[in-house]
């Protein structure tokens, strides 16, 4: 997945110097975190109410992210099936700058379960159906 000039990122942000591991370089699990916030964002957007994490998978890091770095977390629907639903999440960053290139730093699929407020799945809706 390229992220498309048009297309708008889940999330964006800039990452700080509290962000960072020994070698100066952001944490990973900083990465992840913001990757699954996104990716239940993109969830949303396809019928999913609330949802809870059940798997990350194919998490893959391509490149450092800096401290500075403008990160932007792109969302993309994977499958839906009766109760969960999978999105892949690719994340990119660019040095601080309006000339700056994004490149890809790490991408991930991440699969949810839609649960009702007691934790129970439930089906995922149909995100054109309308209430009512």
């Amino acid at each position: 997945m390229t992220a498309p000039e048009s297309r708008q990122p889940a999330i964006r942000v800039s990452l700080l110097p509290r962000d960072t591991n020994p070698h100066g370089t952001i944490f990973g699990g900083v990465i992840l975190s913001y990757i699954d916030q996104a990716g239940a964002i993109e969830a949303r957007l396809h019928g999913a109410d609330r949802v809870v994490t059940v798997a990350m998978e194919k998490v893959v890091f391509h490149a450092p992210v800096y401290v500075g770095d403008l990160v932007s977390f792109y969302g993309e629907l994977v499958r839906i099936g009766r109760t969960s639903i999978t999105v892949k999440v690719v994340v990119e960053a660019a040095p601080p700058g309006p000339a700056a290139t994004p490149r890809r730093v790490t991408e991930a699929e991440i699969t949810y379960v839609n649960v009702d407020p007691g934790g129970q799945p439930v089906p995922v809706r149909d995100p054109g159906a309308r209430d009512g």
